[in-house]
């Protein structure tokens, strides 16, 4: 379990992405994630590497402590 996901999936939608889109972004930023593995981190059941945490911050445009 983690305890980000909840944070990741309420930003995303306050900032009206769609999964897809944020997942295109999180692989531009050189992440290697797939739309299930998203589905997993959003969904509380896949852990956040501290690497991934800094990835999706930045595809996010908020900063990390903004995630925990």
């Amino acid at each position: 379990m983690n305890v980000v996901g909840a944070n990741i999936t309420k930003i995303r939608l306050d900032k009206g992405l769609k999964q897809k889109e944020l997942l295109a972004k999180l692989q531009s930023e050189g992440m290697e994630i797939t739309g299930s593995c998203l589905s997993k981190i959003e969904g509380q059941t896949k852990m956040v590497t501290d690497k991934d945490l800094l990835i999706i911050a930045k595809a996010l445009g908020v900063k990390p402590e903004d995630l925990l």
